[in-house]
């Protein structure tokens, strides 16, 4: 939900936006380090919250825009959201499952315990500010968003990061590999995904 970063001040579509230094105790340094890029910071919902995305990982594109994008030929999804995060509809066995979309998260989340019975992925190591480094055993579970199956790689959440699933209804994360294998564009402010082929 939150940005931040080692500048102090960031411009976007002739916006300004103030960045805290951390957030939940992590810096733009911590963040380098996590992720093997160097990087002066993280951009939360706190500010792509405001913008449309069209995120088109292809062709190495993030569209972002003030003004409405118009949203195309595609699938609509509708989102709703906590703490300004999104939150869509996904369908994994049949049963309907309100998700995290969190296009931070390198990998995927599902708090079930039949996540073992889907093929192994292996091992991943990821982080959450906060919290810290932590280790997830994943496994590769097709998950049905807007009638489109996603072959997600799916680990589980320490204790502490299930607990805030929990409060928010939801019952696991869908993380940035949803954006692998089509355009995807974010309309936040509308409440709204658009999942389209990636050579439109």
């Amino acid at each position: 939900p939150g940005s931040f970063g080692a500048v102090a001040m960031l411009t976007l579509e002739d916006q300004r936006f103030e960045l805290r230094p951390t957030y939940l105790g992590m810096s733009a340094r911590d963040l380098s380090t996590y992720v093997g890029v160097d990087c002066v910071g993280l951009l939360g919902m706190d500010i792509l919250g405001q913008f449309d995305l069209e995120f088109d990982l292809a062709r190495n594109s993030l569209k972002l825009s003030a003004q409405p994008l118009a949203s195309g030929p595609g699938i609509s999804v509708p989102l709703e959201s906590f703490m300004g995060i999104p939150i869509l509809e996904g369908v994994v066995e049949h049963e309907g499952r309100r998700l995290f979309f969190d296009t931070g998260a390198q990998v995927s989340y599902l708090e079930d315990a039949a996540l073992r019975e889907y093929p192994d992925s292996g091992g991943f190591t990821d982080f959450y500010p906060g919290i810290g480094q932590f280790e997830t055993h994943t496994h590769l579970v097709p998950i049905k968003i807007g009638g489109v199956v996603f072959n997600l790689r799916c680990g589980t959440l320490p204790e502490m990061l299930g607990g805030t699933l929990r409060m928010a209804g939801t019952k696991g994360i869908v993380g940035n590999d949803l954006l692998n294998e089509r355009v995807i564009s974010l309309f936040a402010r509308r409440k709204l995904m658009v999942i389209r082929d990636g050579q439109a």
